[in-house]
């Protein structure tokens, strides 16, 4: 009788922490299906306004220009948009926004919800649409392959070959880049160079500087260069090795 009893007591206990362990695993699966459909409405409000035709916007709260047909809709939901990126084979396809908080995208989506995936961003001093020599876009490093999950795909030279370039449309004007550079790099290392810092080359010798570097950090040789007048889009998310690790893809413009 005794030992029927703790049986069942085995059971129960074993069948409690079955459940308390299974629970951050569903709400994982949870977040990440609402943070996917959340992907998808975003890309059908871009592609039907595409299609639709609409007359452009004019966004002077951002400058005396006029946006392009398809972000009509989505800047209208939220002003903070300032492009969208988009790599072939990596289920990168989202927007990219930029506030003067340059945490604030870190912990919200592009509905200005508090959300753990964050959004794709930039810092508000980057100059995105003169633009500057540098423009870098910041996104977390998702286990579901979200945002840049998927980025690290780049460690296999063979993948680069065939995925070697990036749209990034801004809401102004339509942009393509050539990946050049493919590194990770920790950024309490003494001696690490500090990418992030680069915005804007005003001389040659900044700009040799800037890009000697992160060709000579670069995991493979893209046969990819550039030259003074050139401008890059940097992508940058915390490594799978952890800590302060940080995994960069560096691509030229193409003119």
């Amino acid at each position: 009788m005794k030992n029927r009893r703790r049986i069942r007591l085995l059971r129960a206990i074993l069948l409690l922490v079955a459940v308390v362990c299974l629970i951050p695993v569903g709400q994982a699966y949870y977040l990440s299906f609402q943070h996917k459909a959340q992907e998808k409405e975003l890309k059908n409000l871009l592609e039907t306004e595409e299609k639709s035709g609409h007359k452009s916007a004019d966004l002077s709260k951002k400058a005396d220009r006029t946006c392009l047909d398809k972000f009509k809709t989505l800047y209208s939901q939220n002003s903070d948009l300032t492009g969208w990126l988009v790599i072939a084979g990596t289920g990168i396809d989202d927007p990219v926004v930029q506030c003067e908080e340059d945490t604030y995208y870190l912990s919200h989506n592009f509905y200005k919800e508090e959300d753990k995936y964050g959004c794709l961003y930039i810092k508000g001093l980057a100059d995105v649409h003169t633009p500057g020599t540098n423009v870098i876009i910041y996104g977390h490093n998702m286990k579901d392959g979200s945002m840049f999950g998927a980025l690290d795909s780049y460690r296999s030279e063979n993948f680069y070959r065939e995925h070697d370039l990036i749209s990034f449309d801004t809401i102004y004007e339509e942009r393509s880049y050539q990946i050049l550079s493919v590194f990770e790099t920790s950024l309490s290392q003494e001696d690490a160079y500090p990418y992030y810092q680069f915005y804007h080359a005003a001389t040659e010798t900044e700009f040799e500087d800037f890009y000697d570097n992160v060709k000579s950090m670069s995991l493979y040789d893209t046969g990819v260069t550039a030259e003074y007048g050139d401008t890059f889009l940097t992508l940058s998310t915390c490594s799978d090795a952890g800590g302060d690790q940080r995994f960069v893809v560096v691509a030229k413009r193409i003119p």
